[in-house]
């Protein structure tokens, strides 16, 4: 419970359509967020490497936000701080902070993100994999797959 912030993703999944078993509003929000957090991080890293405080600063609060969407909230604490650092702020949004040790510390909330982001999206494919309507989703179409045969054969 401690890598998702179950509130706000049991308010993503009580938006899935009742008795959807699939998940698929919810799944598809969360294969869109697996996307934009790759790409995000990928893009962190450029602006890090080219020393970019601004755009580490847009891009964390840009995952940010879509972080706390999906609940991933330890993510999305570590992006609040990239995005303050980027502004030259401390990672709470107070003080002020040289450059270059803003940077330092982007460094290693970006790590932590990304680590985080890992152990989240594990968690999320395992809840999604593992989900109990997957396996009666099969059966149920084992079924239909006979019941369509039987009603062919005895069409004949």
């Amino acid at each position: 419970s401690e890598i998702l912030d179950l509130n706000a993703f049991n308010q993503l999944l009580s938006m899935d359509d009742e008795g959807d078993e699939e998940h698929e509003f919810s799944r598809d929000i969360v294969d869109n967020y697996f996307d934009q957090a790759r790409g995000t991080f990928s893009d962190m890293d450029k602006a890090f490497v080219a020393k970019d405080l601004a755009k580490l600063s847009s891009l964390g609060h840009f995952l940010k936000g879509s972080s706390a969407t999906v609940g991933v909230k330890k993510v999305q604490e570590c992006c609040k701080h990239i995005q303050y650092l980027g502004k030259l702020q401390g990672a709470s949004g107070e003080g002020v902070v040289e450059p270059e040790e803003a940077l330092r510390l982007i460094g290693l909330e970006l790590a932590k993100g990304k680590d985080e982001y890992q152990k989240a999206e594990e968690f999320l494919r395992f809840f999604y994999e593992a989900d109990p309507g997957d396996e009666d989703e099969d059966e149920d179409d084992d079924d239909d797959d006979e019941s369509e045969d039987n009603q062919r054969n005895s069409g004949k």
